[in-house]
């Protein structure tokens, strides 16, 4: 009904970005904000790939053309930096081998690891 509609478009906006309240803000000033948060999310994740994409390639992992944009949907949160990390391909023998040994897959795990040390360096230090 028009109420249960109202209160869930209500209750969507104040999560849209970081749960502040757009609620009496005109569509035109809360699409303008979620562009502004989109885009410096988006600029965050771009930063956050620039460090991972080397930490990967001391491990021989990185595809060529490594960073790349697409509109996955769980990539586009405006106020959540994000990136979708491919490690290989199960039909590679090579990648195969390296994702299913411990030893690759730690391997991989502290290549993230210490890209996400760093970006959060960068950020808050």
């Amino acid at each position: 009904d028009r109420e249960d509609d109202a209160l869930a478009r209500k209750e969507n906006r104040v999560d849209i970005i970081a749960g502040v309240d757009l609620t009496g803000e005109s569509d035109e000033v809360t699409s303008i904000l979620i562009d502004l948060a989109q885009r410096e999310s988006m600029n965050y994740s771009a930063t956050f790939a620039n460090m991972l994409v080397p930490e990967l390639a001391k491990r021989n992992v990185v595809r060529r053309n490594a960073h790349r944009f697409a509109g996955f949907r769980v990539l586009k949160a405006p106020d959540i930096p994000s990136v979708l990390i491919e490690l290989g391909y199960l039909s590679n023998r090579q990648d195969e081998k390296i994702l299913l040994s411990k030893k690759g897959q730690a391997a991989l795990a502290q290549s993230i690891a210490r890209a996400v040390d760093r970006y959060f360096e960068s950020r808050f230090y």
